[in-house]
């Protein structure tokens, strides 16, 4: 079993959710020295590729967040090419079987003995509730396939999680997972499309172990001073 060690320097994961590289690197500048990491996805990635990742992170953490969902091999050397270009999480999905999820615990592991890393199973997204949820899953409440999944996470010798807040409670008969929760929005902000979420200190007091918030900070008209106020608002 992976140990529960953070690669964070805080719970807060800004996700660097724009199209802009320059934005998007003004962002990083600004708010690098308060946030806990950096949430990277599709949309800058397949833009601005491993130059962005390399330059975001020489100042943060980096969360590559491609949930890589594949045949094994595909899959562990995506999370491997990630890792090397410099991310320190990476997600991947849990569904994506024991096989691949065993070989990425081994893979965790070998990167541990030089840096903290850490894999990320997600569940169930963050979008999807119990009327939108696709009908081949719907035998099972979110709750019940959140627990499913991250039991069989658990059992590949892999600890880290993506799930929503609100199933935070259910994995409370699970030791040494370290849970990484979107759908955090503070009270005075829209929930936009998320349709599962929880205010930052409430999330944490049901077990989050790190917070991805995006909008909330992303379009307030200081992210800076959202940033300052989020931290101090959980630590």
């Amino acid at each position: 079993m992976t140990q529960r060690c953070s690669p964070l320097k805080n719970p807060l994961i800004l996700a660097l959710d724009l199209d802009d590289e320059a934005k998007a690197w003004e962002m990083v500048e600004q708010t690098s020295d308060v946030v806990g990491g950096i949430k990277i996805g599709p949309r800058l990635m397949l833009r601005y590729g491993a130059p962005f990742l390399k330059k975001v992170a020489g100042l943060s953490p980096v969360v590559l967040d491609m949930k890589f969902f594949d045949i094994p091999s595909t899959t562990v050397s995506a999370v491997r090419s990630a890792l090397d270009i410099g991310a320190s999480l990476v997600t991947v999905h849990a569904q994506a079987g024991v096989e691949t999820l065993t070989q990425l615990a081994k893979l965790e592991e070998e990167y541990n003995k030089t840096a903290p890393v850490k894999i990320l199973a997600v569940t169930i997204l963050t979008s999807f509730d119990s009327t939108t949820l696709p009908s081949i899953l719907k035998a099972q409440s979110i709750a019940q396939h959140v627990q499913d999944l991250a039991q069989l996470v658990q059992s590949c010798g892999l600890n880290g999680l993506v799930c929503s807040p609100l199933e935070l409670s259910v994995l409370n008969s699970l030791s040494n997972l370290y849970l990484v929760t979107p759908g955090i929005r503070p009270e005075s902000s829209s929930i936009g499309d998320q349709k599962r979420v929880m205010s930052p200190k409430e999330a944490l007091q049901a077990g989050a172990t790190a917070l991805v918030v995006g909008r909330p900070i992303l379009e307030a008209s200081s992210p800076v001073m959202a940033c300052r106020e989020l931290v101090s608002s959980i630590l």
